[in-house]
């Protein structure tokens, strides 16, 4: 195991598929909460450990938020993001494309202004230390009504520079992708790149709607688009990124167990599939505790982590340069084991 995790950690690799504020530590999670003296109904991390078990997509979302809540001044999510950029240096991820949910913040009163000067002096002390590449996407909450949307977007404005795209999270089920069309046509317009969750809780259709109506480039999970065939073979001879994220998927009962998990059909498929932590210390691991669940249940092999390395590079919305540079990094063979 050791000999395969040494050798995926040494692969050029791009996490795109990454909720910043999922990344809370419950031990920085309590920090914070007494930093600010913010109630919460635990007493230790430990405490805060035993409700990671969810039912669900909402049921996570209900712990999510309550955790965010301790996230108030431009220090916390500085912390915040450079505690995960580091991770990114020590696991071989050398670009990131990581969501955030500004209405998360917005509505309990924290500015934009607060939020992305903290994320932006980390991003730039990351590159300055050691050259990290990160971009950060923009992400609606589904379950706020259109005319919020818009009011991000327009919110966005003065911090344009440091957001490369826009997406579409929170709760799938009830929400679908039409429902934002308006909006992504306006984001669109302003030149963001463009990506949504779609075909995690929900179904296959969701998936198509945010191809067709949104206009994405990049469909965040979807694991459902195998119930449909002719999706299938559309996302195959385009080659549409699936950002998949298998502990989750595992932890918020999408699949029962790792060794249901269709990631390998998937990739046999052809479908242009990467590998992602979504919110590591929620769903039992960061981007390598995936890659060596999916070594451990289905046998994914190191050839196999040099192709999903692969494609998260082709995958991201990163500068030529630097992806030409890395593919031809990961141009060799993988050794046989």
């Amino acid at each position: 195991m050791s000999e395969f995790i040494d050798y995926v950690r040494s692969l050029p690799k791009a996490e795109l598929h990454l909720h910043i504020e999922g990344t809370l530590e419950p031990a920085m999670l309590m920090s914070l909460a007494e930093k600010h003296q913010v109630d919460l109904p635990y007493s230790t991390a430990a405490d805060v450990e035993r409700a990671y078990d969810f039912a669900d997509l909402q049921s996570f979302l209900d712990l999510y938020y309550l955790g965010a809540s301790v996230l108030i001044d431009a220090g916390d999510f500085y912390s915040l993001m450079f505690r995960y950029l580091e991770r990114c240096r020590d696991e071989g991820i050398v670009h990131t494309e990581m969501m955030f949910d500004p209405q998360t913040h917005t509505e309990r009163g924290i500015s934009f202004h607060v939020f992305m000067s903290g994320f932006g002096q980390a991003m730039d002390e990351a590159k300055r230390q050691w050259g990290q590449s990160s971009s950060l996407i923009m992400c609606f909450l589904r379950h706020l009504p259109e005319e919020s949307a818009f009011e991000t977007l327009k919110a966005a404005e003065p911090f344009k520079s440091q957001i490369m795209s826009v997406g579409l999270d929170s709760s799938e089920l009830g929400h679908p992708p039409e429902k934002f069309e308006r909006v992504y046509v306006a984001a669109g317009e302003q030149g963001y790149r463009l990506v949504a969750h779609a075909g995690e809780e929900g179904p296959p259709t969701y998936i198509v709607d945010a191809l067709d109506r949104l206009k994405v480039e990049r469909i965040d999970h979807g694991v459902r688009c195998l119930e449909d065939e002719e999706l299938v073979e559309r996302l195959v001879k385009a080659q549409t990124p699936l950002t998949v994220c298998p502990l989750s998927n595992v932890r918020l009962r999408v699949f029962e167990t790792m060794v249901e998990h269709p990631i390998r059909q998937m990739l046999e498929r052809g479908l242009n599939v990467t590998v992602n932590s979504d919110d590591p210390p929620y769903f039992g691991g960061y981007l390598l505790d995936n890659f060596e669940a999916l070594h451990r249940e289905l046998g994914l092999t190191m050839e196999d982590a040099r192709h999903l390395a692969v494609n998260s590079i082709r995958s991201s919305f990163i500068d030529e340069v630097s992806c030409k540079a890395w593919l031809d990094q990961l141009s060799v063979p993988a050794p046989t084991p």
